[in-house]
């Protein structure tokens, strides 16, 4: 039966994503009540900028006042894009007090109080989604909550920033340097003026936070997860990666421990064999690798941000939201049952490619061999090539290794720094994937 009194919608922003949203609300009218089995009507759109012209938004809709709109009465389901930690925060939380659901694609909010908002949620009795705060347009959050909640997730692996995908591809397939790479991802728009939380990582580890809470049914806040920028990986790094047969991703990685007693949370550039299915991730697009006990290897690919993109995912949550509201029922919250300890990054183990500048002289490689075997990392392959440096002589030493203990590794880095051969320690970068 089609139920004619229409849901009410509070838009909280009206950027990029929220004009987007009011876009597809408004032309897809027709087959969101057909879906939903009720209409769905944007009741008011909570802006900074009134005076700013929303083409196709009804300028009666415009409000700045957020906090009187979902006080207001009428109002079933509140869709934030408004991003950041406060006023969204705070919002949100009005909205739960007020009987209102919420569709939300605020990763870094959700990184940092997800637990307190899904509390707040779970008490009112009411709905808190968030697909589109991972990975845009890529159906990952609710097959990871709902289509795999019987199995056992133990591992997740990908590419969860486009700005930093689009960059490295780059320097990969044109062999520029960072900056000149960059540079192109800022005037073709995929990067902001000031692109620090994506090339820093700080944008890919609030959604590996969100990731592993979900994967592992355990609270990961932001603050857990290990985080490594890419300003740092050269030219060079990608000729050695491609020496291997390999090529470079920042990842956001999420590993369940062997023996199932904790979980490690991670992000940072890292070398992949180009076999792997993540290394042919091209441009901007986003793809996440998860790996079930059951299930087996399955991959989640997409473009993972854009106004369209990213709307697409919160018009899906608001179906969703709608339906269990027609209900009167409520979708999965928070599943933190198993409450496993965050390890620090020194329990993770993986491998390692080093590159160093050392002496052009003999008993150098022995030396190095030797600090890598006193603190338990053995080696797997070393290459050595010497060069003129003008007053002496140097070589590029580069040594890969097997799997060791980042601590283990960190201990060997230091050592190594020490050695009066050792003139620098130029990169090192992780081996993932194999």
């Amino acid at each position: 039966m089609m139920r004619t009194r229409p849901l009410k919608v509070a838009l909280l922003g009206c950027g990029v994503v929220g004009s987007e949203v009011a876009r597809i609300m408004t032309t897809h009218a027709d087959d969101l009540t057909q879906r939903i089995g009720a209409p769905v009507e944007l009741a008011g759109v909570a802006v900074r900028r009134p005076s700013k012209v929303r083409e196709g938004i009804d300028p009666s809709l415009i409000t700045t006042d957020a906090t009187a709109l979902l006080k207001r009465g009428d109002i079933d389901i509140a869709i934030e894009v408004i991003g950041g930690i406060e006023p969204a925060r705070t919002l949100i939380t009005t909205a739960f007090e007020h009987g209102i659901s919420v569709v939300s694609a605020n990763k870094a909010l959700l990184a940092q109080d997800g637990a307190a908002l899904h509390a707040a949620a779970e008490q009112a009795g009411l709905d808190l989604y968030y697909e589109a705060a991972v990975a845009g347009a890529i159906p990952l959050v609710r097959p990871m909550r709902e289509s795999l909640a019987g199995d056992k997730i133990n591992r997740v692996m990908g590419i969860v920033n486009g700005t930093t995908n689009f960059i490295l591809d780059k320097m990969d397939l044109t062999g520029a340097g960072y900056q000149e790479a960059l540079d192109e991802a800022t005037a073709l728009g995929y990067a902001e003026a000031d692109p620090t939380a994506d090339v820093e990582g700080y944008d890919a580890a609030a959604k590996a936070a969100i990731l592993a809470g979900i994967a592992f049914h355990t609270r990961v806040r932001l603050d857990d997860v290990y985080r490594e920028g890419m300003t740092e990986v050269s030219a060079a790094d990608f000729a050695s990666a491609k020496r291997m047969g390999c090529t470079i991703k920042l990842l956001a990685i999420l590993e369940r421990a062997a023996d199932g007693e904790s979980v490690t949370a991670r992000v940072h550039p890292a070398m992949i064999p180009l076999s792997h299915p993540l290394a042919s991730v091209r441009e901007a697009y986003n793809a996440v690798f998860v790996e079930a006990e059951a299930a087996g290897r399955l991959m989640f690919y997409g473009p993972g941000a854009g106004g369209a993109p990213t709307a697409s995912a919160v018009l899906g949550d608001l179906v969703a939201v709608a339906r269990n509201k027609l209900a009167e029922a409520t979708g999965p919250g928070e599943s933190a049952y198993t409450q496993l300890p965050v390890s620090p990054m020194g329990d993770v183990v993986t491998r390692y490619h080093i590159s160093l500048d050392v002496a052009d002289k003999p008993g150098v490689l022995a030396q190095v061999a030797t600090t890598f075997a006193e603190h338990g990392v053995s080696i797997d392959t070393v290459r050595q090539q010497g060069r003129p440096d003008g007053v002496g002589k140097e070589a590029s030493l580069v040594v890969v290794t097997h799997r060791a203990a980042d601590a283990a590794l960190s201990g060997t880095v230091e050592a190594l720094r020490k050695l009066d051969t050792v003139r620098g320690v130029a990169s090192i970068m992780r081996v993932e994937g194999e």
